[in-house]
């Protein structure tokens, strides 16, 4: 069974870090694309960073850059995103996704997020 399953959310205060982990079961990560989004309350789904599966050549949108960082860990079949200097409009639901076409708004395979929340 194909399953995505994204960790390490939580409760922060701005200008923590938290890094989140998309684990993977019933295919290889390495041979897809991974893109990482989020959704706000009462906000669109937001695509945040992509990592290729051919040479790794990583994506991120303006909102993040800078700030935020996707890797892979193929050993562990395990998509990272590091977000630092986070803040309060960084609080959403986090989802990976995966597709072995490219990142875009209707990836084939997709997580059932995680929740962070930067607060003070």
């Amino acid at each position: 069974q194909v399953q995505l399953v994204e960790s390490g959310g939580g409760l922060v205060q701005p200008g923590e870090s938290l890094r989140l982990s998309c684990a993977a079961s019933g295919f290889t990560l390495d041979y897809y694309h991974i893109g990482w989004f989020r959704q706000a309350p009462g906000k669109e789904r937001e695509g945040l960073s992509c990592i290729s599966l051919s040479d790794g050549s990583t994506y991120y949108a303006g909102s993040v850059k800078g700030r935020f960082t996707i890797s892979r860990d193929n050993a562990k079949n395990t998509v990272h995103l590091q977000m630092n200097t986070l803040k309060p409009d960084d609080t959403a639901v986090y989802y990976c996704a995966a597709d072995q076409r490219g990142c875009h708004r209707e990836m084939n395979y997709w997580g059932k997020g995680t929740l962070v929340t930067v607060s003070s």
